[in-house]
């Protein structure tokens, strides 16, 4: 008859602080911490394996050229980029695009804000090998950094490229391009300053042309009212390049930041609560 022994169950592996980074010193999970606010994510965080050469670019560079949004401070965006003018990017994948037009206009400072971490390790690594001291990478959600982090009128201009369109009706209250979140870009934006958008999606591109003409401290830049051509400085990307072998339709949209005309309106609103 066989012995029974009492063994001990395992130790429970150890839960990893979500304050703190996968890579000494590089980027964190949750900058802004899960209490900060409850409201609908337009965004999704990618999971995908992080690369050695990225994994390193992050533990390396991070501490030089990364910031959390963290929504405790104000960033001097002139102290950061030396007075160059800033055009924040939200939304960049792998950075390919952005270190390419950081390369083309080395006098203009590209904030790029992302939570893809393999893509924020490629872009700083992008960044070195290039010799790009224009590019900072923000880690967190642009919500927090627009409406906590930026003051008023610190941007010369916004980007946004082929954000997610949540194409399911029920989730279209996810995306980005909202009137609430207009608001917000319009009080970082300088007047003058030009919002960019590129989607491939049809529907979203409509909505985003209908709530950007809508709005009081935006106007297009387009005198027929409507999309863009490409403007020369923004690169075909490989995922663009994907949709449009599939027969997807690119279009882009800039609208210009209005004068001191509409900052009444700007400032009333700018307390309402964000929910796409």
């Amino acid at each position: 008859m066989s012995e029974l022994r009492n063994h001990a169950p395992a130790p429970a592996a150890p839960v990893r602080d979500r304050s703190e980074s996968r890579f000494p010193g590089g980027p964190v999970a949750d900058p802004a911490g899960s209490h900060h606010e409850r409201r609908i994510r337009s965004f999704q965080p990618r999971r995908s394996r992080v690369t050695t050469g990225q994994g390193d670019a992050l533990t390396r560079l991070w501490p030089r050229w990364g910031f959390e949004i963290d929504g405790k401070s104000v960033l001097d965006l002139e102290e950061i980029f030396d007075g160059l003018p800033v055009v924040l990017e939200i939304g960049f994948g792998m950075g390919e695009a952005t270190a390419r037009m950081g390369e083309a206009d080395p006098g203009t400072g590209i904030l790029a804000v992302d939570v893809h971490t393999p893509g924020q390790g490629n872009l700083l690594g992008l960044a070195e090998r290039n010799g790009l001291s224009n590019i900072r990478v923000a880690n967190g959600d642009a919500i927090i950094l627009l409406r906590e982090m930026l003051a008023p009128a610190a941007l010369d201009g916004m980007r946004v490229y082929f954000p997610d369109p949540w194409p399911k009706k029920r989730h279209h209250k996810r995306r980005l391009i909202q009137p609430e979140f207009l608001t917000l870009a319009a009080k970082s934006l300088k007047p003058g300053g030009v919002l960019h958008c590129a989607t491939d999606w049809e529907p979203y591109a409509e909505q985003m042309l209908e709530v950007l003409s809508a709005h009081p401290d935006f106007e297009n830049t387009q005198e027929d009212g409507g999309y863009a051509p490409r403007p020369d400085f923004r690169p075909l990307t490989r995922f663009e390049g994907q949709g449009l072998d599939k027969g997807h339709i690119v279009h882009d949209l800039l609208f210009r930041r209005t004068t001191a005309t509409a900052t009444a309106t700007t400032a009333a609103q700018g307390s309402a609560p964000l929910t796409g």
